[in-house]
């Protein structure tokens, strides 16, 4: 019998109910990664902590003061970046995380067979978390919504709207740029949402191709490629919520 590539469908599968809530392969997924964050916070906290760092958490200070030096070049003014850096951090170990999970063997590939149209497809018990654009459009409206929370609480509300609603009488022509700029907000969003989706469901079809066309060695250096590529989107994500923060908080002039 001659083997049938099935590409992945463009969203996630429902996995199994509880109630009327559907559990999808790729909220599985996002549990998976925040339980292994979670285990390594906890083996943080269980450790002494050592003026002088050695081992583990020598490596995990190097990469959150690597990242804190980073973005306070972006963000100036250390109250601000003690602000947005909590989150944007975060971001970046979970979408991280995710991706490189979504690269371990049987993502995409173990599940069970089920009729869809037609046809007998694979729906697979774990799928890479940002493979679903519903979860790109999470994230992205949380990074969002806390650019425009901590932008207020340092400009003010007055003053933090004033960029975005002008009397059009005395200044019809900043009304028209406000009305851009929240525009732009906006399309952050989706931007936000549909960079890391793309991505990630690019990479995703890429593998499966390859691995179906010549299944052993020649799949390698594409896995060394998404590991890369992973990498890039988390920062890019994070990089961004860092770069959008330090516009939306300035005054506007």
């Amino acid at each position: 019998m001659e083997a049938k590539f099935t590409p992945p469908t463009l969203g996630s599968e429902t996995i199994f109910h509880l109630g009327v809530f559907e559990v999808r392969n790729t909220l599985i997924a996002s549990f998976m990664a925040i339980f292994v964050l979670l285990v390594i916070g906890l083996i943080l906290r269980k450790q002494k902590y050592a003026l002088v760092p050695s081992g583990f958490q020598s490596v995990v200070e190097m990469v959150i003061g690597g990242f804190y030096d980073f973005f306070g070049n972006i963000v100036h003014g250390e109250k601000k970046l003690d602000k947005i850096f909590p989150i944007a951090m975060t971001i970046f170990l979970f979408v991280i995380v995710s991706n490189w999970m979504g690269l371990l063997p049987g993502f995409g590939s173990i599940g069970f067979f089920e009729e869809h149209h037609g046809h007998t497809v694979l729906v697979p018990f774990f799928r890479s978390t940002f493979a679903d654009v519903n979860m790109t459009l999470a994230l992205a409206l949380i990074s969002i919504s806390s650019i425009q929370v901590l932008s207020i609480s340092f400009l003010g509300a007055k003053t933090y709207l004033g960029k975005f609603f002008v009397n059009p009488l005395k200044n019809p022509v900043g009304t028209f740029i406000g009305l851009l700029e929240l525009l732009s907000e906006v399309s952050k969003m989706i931007s936000f949402s549909f960079r890391l989706y793309g991505n990630l469901f690019a990479g995703e079809v890429l593998l499966l191709v390859i691995s179906f066309l010549v299944p052993f060695i020649a799949p390698l250096p594409f896995y060394g490629l998404e590991v890369f590529v992973g990498f890039v989107q988390a920062l890019v994500f994070s990089f961004l919520t860092i770069v959008f923060f330090s516009i939306a908080s300035s005054e506007h002039h």
